[in-house]
């Protein structure tokens, strides 16, 4: 299993190995969604990864939609970040900062009663959402007005700066999973009939644009997306799917960016809308590295790799069970399994900080 634990770069960012650890948004911020000393030791627990993608990190207040998630639009909350990536740096394990705008995945409990923001008014089908105020049934957003979406634009142009005033090595667009950008990106969440709505390109514009105003702040090849071309999280999923993200795939290739993160793993929920969509076909596409991610195991992963289908293999769940997973991978040692959630969730350490590397044991 040598290639999967191998060294590897993207763009000047040095990576020990090939396993990469997903984002989880994990609600531990606090009501200030400041990071703190729990995320903090949450994250260090987990440095022998390659790279660590942060948690989906809300670009704006507007962008909420998730209780206690962590923020990066104010001073404090980027100092609050630096505190944690001085630490994963002393640990030899780069970080790259999510921008998160969760659109109508959201609630007016979140924004003083003002409704969510989306690229339609159009409402997502869904069992509700946990806001500060208890569960709730989802609303039917506000569609943006051009003014929204240039302040929407410029929320991630600051957001990136902060991110790199944090010490993040880089940045992930989050493009996935039915939020902000997959709202627009995807075909039934997006009805518009001005320039962001209708073609592909026009639906794949506010990606375009919010990824032009975040390599004004960073170097393309410190710059990733990431999309969920096969996902039917907060009612996704069209029939122009595939066309859709090949588009998106050879649109970001042109930008040279540092890496394309696909969720071509269907254990996030399918949309069962054609044959899923694979790796292959955007290495065709995409010539900077690509990251798979959703349901791989060590030897999934690794054959991925020596295919050359994936330059690096994106893990979640198995990281949140098994902090030293690399680890555990290089030593053919057990993973602790992960089939308690109840506490995944919750804004405590209890089913967070409280698994154990093999050596605490």
């Amino acid at each position: 299993m040598t290639e999967l634990l191998s060294s590897a770069s993207i763009g000047p960012i040095k990576l020990k190995n090939r396993v990469i650890m997903a984002p989880l948004t994990r609600g531990r911020a606090g009501d200030n969604r400041v990071p703190n000393e729990l995320m903090k030791t949450y994250y260090t627990q987990r440095a022998s990864a390659g790279m660590v993608i942060s948690e989906a990190t809300v670009v704006s207040k507007e962008g909420n939609g998730w209780d206690q998630s962590a923020g990066i639009y104010t001073d404090e909350m980027a100092e609050g970040w630096k505190h944690i990536t001085d630490a994963m740096l002393k640990l030899d394990c780069p970080m790259v900062l999510q921008l998160w705008h969760c659109g109508r995945a959201s609630h007016s409990d979140f924004h003083d009663g003002e409704l969510p923001l989306s690229a339609s008014a159009i409402k997502l089908q869904g069992d509700g959402i946990h806001t500060p105020k208890g569960k709730k049934e989802y609303e039917t957003p506000r569609a943006m007005t051009q003014e929204d979406i240039q302040r929407t634009v410029a929320d991630y142009q600051s957001a990136a700066t902060r991110a790199k005033a944090a010490g993040f090595a880089g940045v992930e667009i989050h493009g996935a999973n039915g939020y902000l950008i997959n709202q627009f990106t995807d075909s039934r969440s997006n009805q518009r009939t001005d320039e962001y709505g209708g073609t592909i390109a026009n639906r794949c514009r506010l990606l375009e644009e919010v990824t032009q105003a975040v390599l004004e702040v960073w170097p393309a090849d410190r710059v990733g997306v990431r999309i969920s071309p096969n996902g039917s999280f907060n009612d996704m999923g069209a029939e122009d799917f595939r066309e859709t993200h090949l588009y998106i795939a050879s649109m970001l290739n042109r930008y040279k960016l540092g890496y394309l993160h696909i969720m071509d793993g269907l254990g996030f929920g399918f949309h069962e809308l054609g044959k899923p969509m694979v790796l292959t076909e955007f290495r065709a596409l995409f010539r900077q590295a690509i990251i798979g991610n959703v349901g791989y195991t060590q030897e999934t992963a690794q054959d991925a790799v020596i295919k050359g289908d994936a330059d690096m293999i994106a893990f979640g769940r198995p990281f949140i069970t098994n902090p030293d997973l690399p680890l555990r991978f290089a030593n053919g040692q057990p993973l602790t399994p992960w089939n308690d959630m109840s506490t995944w969730y919750t804004h405590e350490a209890t089913g967070y900080t409280d698994y154990k590397a093999l050596n605490q044991a």
